[in-house]
């Protein structure tokens, strides 16, 4: 719970009742005001991947395009932003203009006649990346009980995901239906796809999905074999490795989003 929803309990309610569907969401909070302004630090909305308010307030409409910007990105990248809303003149004498970003502030224009200074700090509130472990091995069985640990959402098939959500596939049938899982996985939109099995292993299973007509991009882009190399030996430890795997890949993209 994040103390916005401490604070709020009609917040809390309906951030439950998103993250119970697996929507996205954005919490935003002013944090700062200056001059004379509708709302007050401690003011608290809920967004919706429009930018939309779905519950609480931010005060008039001055901030509502900033705010809203603000949140989609926040929600694309996944990502806090900072957004403060001053009037033109105020901007200028700082030498800044809408649209800078300064020591991660992002500074918009408030056209209000109340001329007021608003901060406001929106978070991102993205599902749980997915993660689809393919097979029954003792190796997926060991990465399905350890990803929840880390806030994975963990399936045995791919399926669409929600907006805003990263699917990750990792194949551990090791030798039982491999190459129709292999199949299954480059299909679907994901992020990345992992195979539990030795070089050797999927060089050959790699020929016969080329054969099958599958894109040759695909099939390099494949993982194989699964996990950074710990010189991990038994199922837990093959399963730690693969899912060290999976963050790395998963935060390396938030960082660049950030970049």
């Amino acid at each position: 719970m994040t103390p916005a929803e401490i604070l709020s309990g009609d917040l809390a309610e309906a951030a439950q009742a998103l993250r119970d569907k697996d929507e996205p969401f954005a919490f935003a909070t002013i944090v700062r005001t200056a001059g004379s302004t509708a709302a007050k630090p401690g003011a608290k909305a809920l967004l919706s991947t429009d930018g939309t308010i779905l519950q609480g307030w931010l005060g008039g409409g001055c901030t509502r395009g900033a705010v809203k910007r603000a949140a989609l990105q926040a929600l694309r990248d996944g990502t806090p932003q900072l957004v403060s809303v001053s009037p033109e003149d105020l901007l200028a004498e700082k030498g800044i203009v809408a649209g800078d970003e300064v020591d991660g502030i992002k500074f918009a224009r408030n056209g209000c006649p109340s001329r007021g200074t608003v901060d406001i700090f929106i978070e991102p509130c993205l599902p749980l990346p997915q993660l689809v472990v393919m097979g029954a091995s003792p190796v997926a069985q060991a990465l399905s009980a350890l990803a929840p640990q880390f806030h994975w959402s963990v399936t045995g098939t791919p399926h669409q995901t929600k907006e805003h959500q990263q699917c990750f596939i990792v194949v551990a049938t090791q030798g039982q239906g491999d190459l129709d899982a292999l199949k299954a996985a480059l299909a679907a939109d994901a992020r990345c796809v992992a195979f539990v099995g030795s070089r050797r292993k999927y060089a050959a299973l790699a020929t016969q999905l080329a054969d099958a007509g599958l894109d040759q991009s695909s099939i390099d882009s494949v993982k194989a074999p699964a996990g950074l190399n710990l010189g991990a030996v038994t199922p837990e430890e093959i399963a730690l490795s693969i899912l060290a795997l999976m963050v790395q890949i998963r935060r390396a993209a938030l960082k660049q989003s950030d970049a």
